[in-house]
Parts: C-alpha cells; sequence; structure tokens
C-alpha cells in the first residue's frame, strides 16, 4: 500500500473527482477525512461513502471559502487522527456567463471557493505540517484551464491559474519544511460538473474533438495522479502542474 497508515485531508469530496481521489487514497491505505458543503443535503451521502471505505474515515462540513471551517476541519482531522499528512485542495465552482455580463457577485463567488479555498485550507494544514515537523503534501486540483482560455468562464481560468503560480509560490517556501506542493490540471473528466455536456450527444461529440485521445477522462484517472503526488515516490517532485487531459492541453492545429 502506497499510503498506509498517512492522513489526508480531501476538499469538496462527497462527488466527482475528490470521492475518487478519497476512495483511491483508502483503497492505498490512507485514512481520509473527506470535506463537504453542509446543510444542502450530502450528510448521508457522505456517511455512506465513510462507511464504505476499507481504512478509517470521517466527514468534515465546512465551506473551504470560510477560514473558521477550515481551521475548524484541520484541527478535527489533527485530534482525530493525532495527525496530518497530506491535503489535497480540489473544491471547487464554476459559473458559465459572458464576461460582460458577470456580476460582482459571480466573480467573487468563484474566486472565494477556488482561489481563496485554496489559500485558506493549505495555510491551516500547512501550519500543521509544519507543526509536526516531519514534512507533508499539498495536491491541488486545478485545472486545463490555468493555461487554456475558456469562452464564458473568466472567473474560473483566473481562480485557476492563480492556483497555478500560487502552488509554485508556496512550492519554494515551504520546501525547507519538505511539504511538497503540485498541482494535477484535469481536462474533460466525466463527472457530474460536466454532465450537462455528458447528456447533449452534439456538445459530447464537440468536446470530444478537442481531445487528441478521444474520450472524456475518468475520475480514478485523476486520483492515480494524486496518490503518486501524494506518496513517498514523488519525494523529489515540487511546483509541478501535471495535466490528465488526453492531451487537450497540445491544441493542435489542423488546416
Amino acid at each position: 500500500m502506497r499510503l498506509k497508515d498517512k492522513v489526508a485531508l480531501i476538499t469538496g469530496a462527497n462527488s466527482g473527482i475528490g470521492r475518487a481521489i478519497a476512495m483511491r487514497f483508502a483503497k492505498e491505505g490512507a485514512h481520509v477525512a473527506i470535506n463537504y458543503l453542509g446543510g444542502i443535503g450530502h450528510e448521508q451521502q457522505v456517511a455512506d461513502l465513510v462507511a464504505s471505505l476499507p481504512t478509517k474515515g470521517i466527514g468534515v462540513a465546512g465551506d473551504v471559502s470560510k477560514r473558521a471551517d477550515m481551521e475548524s476541519a484541520v484541527a478535527k482531522v489533527a485530534s482525530e487522527f493525532g495527525r496530518l499528512d497530506i491535503v489535497v485542495s480540489n473544491a471547487g465552482i464554476e459559473i458559465n456567463k459572458p464576461f460582460l455580463d458577470v456580476s460582482d457577485d459571480e466573480w467573487n463567488k468563484v474566486l472565494n471557493v477556488n482561489l481563496n479555498g485554496s489559500f485558506i485550507v493549505t495555510q491551516a494544514a500547512g501550519r500543521q505540517m509544519v507543526k509536526q515537523g516531519d514534512g507533508g503534501k499539498i495536491v491541488f486540483i486545478s485545472s486545463v484551464h490555468e493555461d487554456i482560455p475558456f469562452v464564458g468562464y473568466s472567473a474560473y481560468c483566473a481562480s485557476k491559474g492563480g492556483i497555478r503560480m500560487f502552488m509554485r509560490n508556496i512550492a519554494m517556501e515551504l520546501a525547507e519544511h519538505k511539504i511538497n506542493c503540485n498541482n494535477i490540471a484535469p481536462g474533460a473528466i466525466a463527472t457530474p460538473i460536466n454532465q450537462k455536456v455528458l447528456d447533449d450527444p452534439v456538445a459530447k461529440k464537440n468536446a470530444i474533438s478537442e481531445i487528441p485521445w478521444g474520450r472524456f477522462g475518468r475520475p480514478e484517472e485523476v486520483a492515480s495522479v494524486a496518490v503518486f503526488l501524494a506518496g513517498s515516490e514523488s519525494e523529489y517532485v515540487t511546483g509541478s502542474t501535471y495535466y490528465v487531459d488526453g492531451g487537450l492541453t497540445q491544441q493542435v492545429t489542423k488546416y
């Protein structure tokens, strides 16, 4: 087992990529804290997921954009398991709207969850890891849109581009504490956030036409890279982005 007895906190882990990472980490021997947004009916879903894990798991409700929630989440994990070794900053949202029509509230909502939330949870986790004194792993779930423009999603792209530079910067600052910081940038992955496209044959065909590998990715394929970045095999890897996109970022031009 590649993560035996490690302790991981994963934000937004009740569905999609976060859920796949939680399940894979547990299969690799990690104890998993599943963060989710409380008060909107996810409690039973999370309880069922925790019960299905082969290792010890807990559900941790909290809004990643609120410091009190994330500091409480980290404290709960440390209290329950005695330590925190890995944090995966996965929670994210998007709003599809033409740039000229985006409101301040919509812009701020996306940035607060995606970028500010990443700052808050990784700072709280990083402080815990430094206090422990034996390193740690920080993994961000970014997006190919930290590099590729996405018309109608200006706030989302800005947040993911910000995560890229934020990750690179803290990788330098936390290196002395032996805390590795890396991004995973998924492309088109078959998750609930893409369900509208998946259910529309024309939209799905158009999306796939841009992917050299010829299909949507699976959440489990992102989780496989997360295991590598969370484990001992990536001890000398920090400040990098790993694309899981079937070649989408290459943007091949066909004349």
